[in-house]
């Protein structure tokens, strides 16, 4: 791993130097990402690259390296302003970016003893792209800077990815993008799987198969700079657009969407489905492909997964419990979900995994499928990784191994070979099948089910540590104080 490597360690150091300045670590990657990428254009420019830089020349990083003091504080703020103006992938990285350094000896000392002593187009890209993933981490875990909602744990982020398994031609979408974690997870599968890519199939990979949507334009830039030190993107192709994938239909269908959208309050505005008119008074959009007209932005992401998917694609999407059991628009989509698409495997995640708090999240699998009258799901399996396992983010993080069992139940080789790890006799089983008229004889279709007994309510030897279930509870108060929310908010707005 090269996250010992001696620039990670150099990145790290200069970080908390910043940090006593009163820089966060959203700010540094931030302001590391439009140096990089300065840096990064002005060594193409040289052999063996040999490219045009796409930076106007007084802007470039010899003009930087000539400057000192306030005369490149000047500089760096005017180079900001005026390259976030530009088209294409340099409008998308340094759109309405700013200069948030205080000292100009600190500005300088970043760019001529970190980042210009290094050759980053010959660093390989694993190395370099662990660096800025170890950043991205360090960013989601600082609790006041709150960027946790836009990365997810990257061992979920591998187990989603080699249960969908990928494969060249595939094209692949991520609707809620952040930071690029599953579009990066993706693109190493089909490059990991598939040693004998031809030159045409490594070009397509490259420029043909990612799809990234982001809301927020910080979060846009820090995803494109991600995918470009991972060798994906360029100036004239750019994956990921700075867009509401929920405002509109985009009309582009892909053969695998993987997304875990944000959590937390629901939509400023509500999406009107085919149901009709929605009566509350908030910004609404209408979307004649929805079921349902909800402002839970969780349901209105399972709807645009299933429009944007192709005929047969195959789509991996986190969501909350409520997805699973709420009333009205969830009811609504839950049943025409199993109706016409093919839901066939749940993972019930356990708590402690994501940096927003009283998360209690799962993995829908489903395949879109043709018109039919008859109802596509046929069975559910279901894994249940969350009764009497604990994990922690600092203690206790969860790790790629704690999903082996999973995949392998899943069976990406042929998932309709598949067998129930419970049984009658054997009740301690994670995995276990569920058929399609249980699923929709159950009060409002609830896909909320567990049959497991919790081992800590069964003997007091069985408990967790004290951290843990103190933990636990913060998060359990979390997750209701959630859904209370919700419903003050729908009987505010009925109101109104």
């Amino acid at each position: 791993m090269s996250a010992s490597s001696p620039i990670v360690r150099k990145l790290w150091n200069y970080c908390n130097v910043l940090r006593d300045d009163g820089m966060s670590y959203g700010d540094y990657v931030e302001q590391l990402t439009y140096l990089l990428f300065l840096k990064m254009a002005d060594e193409r420019t040289k052999a063996p690259y040999n490219q045009p830089n796409p930076i106007p020349e007084k802007y470039s990083w010899p003009s930087l390296l000539k400057k000192d003091g306030d005369e490149l504080f000047d500089h760096y703020r005017h180079s900001l302003e005026k390259l976030g103006n530009e088209k294409g992938l340099l409008g998308l990285i340094f759109n309405k970016s700013q200069n948030k350094f205080q000292d100009p000896a600190k500005l300088r000392r970043l760019i001529v003893d970190l980042i210009d002593k290094e050759d980053w187009s010959a660093m390989s890209t694993d190395v370099k792209g662990d660096a800025y993933e170890g950043l991205l981490q360090k960013n989601a875990e600082d609790v006041k800077g709150g960027a946790g909602q836009y990365f997810t744990p990257r061992p979920l982020i591998q187990a989603m990815v080699d249960a969908v398994a990928p494969k060249p031609g595939d094209t692949i979408c991520d609707p809620a993008c952040g930071t690029g974690g599953f579009l990066l997870a993706a693109h190493d599968y089909v490059v990991k799987h598939n040693p004998n890519l031809t030159t045409l199939q490594k070009r397509r990979l490259k420029e043909e198969t990612l799809k990234g949507y982001e809301l927020v334009q910080s979060v846009v830039r820090l995803c494109a700079m991600n995918l470009l030190l991972h060798g994906i993107g360029s100036q004239d192709f750019e994956p990921i657009e700075s867009a509401d994938a929920l405002a509109s239909d985009p009309g582009e269908r892909f053969n695998i969407v993987l997304t875990n959208p944000p959590f937390g309050k629901k939509s400023s505005y509500t999406v009107v489905g085919q149901e009709g008119e929605a009566s509350k008074e908030r910004e609404t959009y209408g979307r004649d492909d929805f079921w349902a007209t909800t402002s839970n932005k969780q349901l209105n992401f399972v709807q645009h997964v299933k429009t944007i998917l192709a005929v047969n694609g195959r789509a991996a999407v986190v969501v909350p419990d409520n997805v699973l059991f709420e009333g009205g628009a969830g009811e609504t989509v839950r049943r025409k979900l199993l109706h016409d698409c093919d839901v066939h495997t749940l993972l019930r995640l356990p708590t402690g995994l994501f940096y927003a708090q009283g998360v209690k999240a799962n993995v829908l699998f489903f395949d879109k499928k043709p018109a039919s009258e008859t109802p596509w799901t046929k069975k559910l399996w279901i894994y249940d990784l969350r009764t009497n396992q604990h994990f922690t983010l600092k203690t206790n993080p969860l790790k790629r191994e704690n999903l082996d069992e999973f995949v392998r139940c899943y069976n990406p080789a042929n998932r309709h070979e598949r067998t129930a790890t419970w049984t009658d006799k054997k009740p301690v089983g994670r995995w276990r099948v569920y058929d399609y008229d249980e699923l929709i004889a159950r009060d409002k279709a609830s896909l909320d089910i567990f049959w497991l007994k919790d081992e800590s309510l069964e003997a007091s030897d069985n408990l967790p540590d004290p951290d843990v279930i103190a933990q636990e509870i913060v998060d359990d108060l979390e997750a209701a104080l959630e859904q209370f929310r919700l419903i003050a908010n729908d009987l505010g707005s009925k109101e109104t």
